[in-house]
């Protein structure tokens, strides 16, 4: 049976877990400016990807804020394994680890514990021509905070073959930029710098899988907007 890309990919990604180091002063810019945050982990995607080597890197990364017993820390998942070499001297202390023993266990009816920084959010119809439009049709992307947000969640959650249990909901620092670049972020977007449309929300919490099919998509490709920006990165555990 020939297998299909999304089960390819499976075997060769990776999670790569750094532990930042708060003294350089690398990363205390980074931890208060996401646009520099994005710029530093897409060092690690290889040259040549063409214009769009986030996507093509399969790179999606969540910042995890410290706690009493560990710094912050960088979650960044990819394709292949990342070139830790290519990072800022003393940024932190990385390892990395393959995906393909969790793929492995995506077994229909599995409890899973789950986390994921997300960018709920939805397209209006923008009312009058004084409202920022993020396209040509005149539509806006929007923020969804409280019960929208959850109801986003539990949407996009059962597309991604998620039966969701219990779920904690709280509210994500976004790491605005001291000044707003007038340049992409990434070659190839043409997208400007992050604003209210891209708040971030946590989800934690319990859930089984319905669809393991979908859900190794959704596991690979994150989920909804900002991804960026440190959202979409879903991360299971066995519950």
């Amino acid at each position: 049976m020939t297998s299909t890309p999304a089960e390819t990919l499976a075997t060769t990604a990776t999670l790569t877990r750094i532990r930042l180091n708060r003294r350089s002063k690398t990363v205390r810019r980074d931890l208060t400016d996401t646009i520099r945050l994005h710029k530093t982990v897409m060092l690690l995607v290889p040259d040549g990807l063409g214009k769009h080597p986030r996507q093509k890197a399969g790179l999606l990364f969540r910042l995890e804020d410290a706690t009493d017993d560990t710094p912050p820390t960088l979650l960044i998942q990819s394709h292949q394994p990342p070139d830790l070499t290519r990072l800022p001297q003393d940024y932190g202390s990385a390892e990395t680890r393959a995906l393909h023993p969790m793929f492995q266990a995506l077994d229909p009816g599995r409890a899973v514990r789950y986390r994921i920084t997300a960018n709920a959010s939805a397209v209006r119809r923008a009312l009058d021509n004084h409202q920022p439009v993020d396209n040509k049709n005149g539509r806006k992307v929007i923020a969804l905070y409280g019960d929208d947000a959850l109801a986003w969640w539990q949407r996009r959650a059962h597309q991604a073959g998620l039966a969701l249990t219990t779920t904690d909901t709280t509210p994500a620092r976004f790491r605005r930029p001291r000044k707003r670049p007038n340049t992409a972020t990434e070659p190839g977007e043409t997208n400007p710098a992050p604003g209210a449309q891209h708040a971030l929300t946590r989800f934690d919490g319990l859930a089984t899988i319905t669809e393991p099919d979908r859900l190794r998509h959704a596991l690979l490709t994150g989920i909804g907007r900002g991804k960026p920006y440190g959202a979409g990165l879903l991360s299971l555990a066995p519950a």
